[in-house]
């Protein structure tokens, strides 16, 4: 298999993941006031808008609590934060105020060394983590509400570049990859370049015997997925079906659809 190395264009800075942190939860805290805490999620199945609200709201206390505690290894996870209830009107505020505490704790922290699964990496790391994880949760919501969520191609491409590769920290040793694409099989992953070039990158995703790989890379795959970066990402987290208007498939569709089956969000 012969590759042409690409250059992914660089991720959005730190600011950009504050800013997106702060903008994501604002957003969904204004859909919880005004759609109310018991609207459904349908891309967070038996899971309504406060639900989501306060699984967000204990994600960034989590991910607040490692940068601050700076553990050595793996902590309980978000699920043993304590939060309001799903129906308690300070909700929104309180994933607000997550949102401030955990940037806060990340600014103070800078580069200092942190858990971050399964191993000690820069505390920024949590920036960019906190960033998409906040941005597809607020993507959850407006989908809810009925809207198009709309996601800034940068870190959208930067989100897809980190999802192909934090799916194999899922697990402990295991890579979960090794069971969603089988042996010998590729995925190549293309985000079409949006407005002034922003948001595009290319991905080749493969089971070697040595494992599966990741290669920022185009080459030849048995399955190819490709469209602009926010609705590829919406696609691959299995919050758009791959028959999206705006995404091309070519190839073995059905490895693709096991590819997704087998890596939720």
């Amino acid at each position: 298999m012969r590759l042409r190395r690409l250059t992914i264009q660089a991720p959005a800075t730190t600011a950009g993941y504050y800013a997106e942190i702060e903008a994501s939860t604002t957003t969904l805290a204004g859909l919880l006031a005004t759609r109310g805490a018991t609207l459904a999620v349908p891309a967070c199945p038996g899971w309504s808008l406060g639900d989501l609200t306060a699984h967000l709201g204990r994600v960034h206390r989590w991910a607040a609590g490692i940068v601050t505690g700076r553990p050595t290894g793996a902590t309980s996870g978000s699920a043993a934060v304590a939060s309001p209830a799903a129906d308690d009107p300070g909700l929104g505020s309180w994933l607000t105020s997550g949102a401030a505490g955990v940037i806060a704790a990340i600014r103070a922290a800078g580069d200092e060394p942190a858990w971050a699964f399964g191993g000690q990496r820069p505390a920024s790391f949590w920036a960019r983590r906190m960033s998409h994880e906040s941005m597809v949760h607020r993507a959850d919501a407006e989908l809810a509400a009925g809207q198009e969520p709309v996601l800034a191609p940068d870190l959208a491409a930067d989100a897809i570049d980190e999802w192909l590769r934090i799916t194999a920290w899922r697990r402990g040793d295991t890579d979960p990859r090794a069971d969603a694409l089988p042996a010998g099989a590729a995925l190549h992953v293309h985000a079409r370049p949006g407005a002034k070039d922003r948001g595009s990158g290319e991905w080749l995703v493969s089971h070697e015997p040595a494992g599966v790989t990741i290669q920022t890379s185009h080459a030849k795959a048995d399955v190819a997925i490709s469209g602009p970066a926010d609705r590829l990402l919406l696609v691959l987290l299995r919050r758009l079906p791959p028959d999206d208007p705006a995404v091309t498939v070519h190839g073995d569709r059905g490895l693709l659809d096991r590819w997704l089956a087998r890596t939720p969000f």
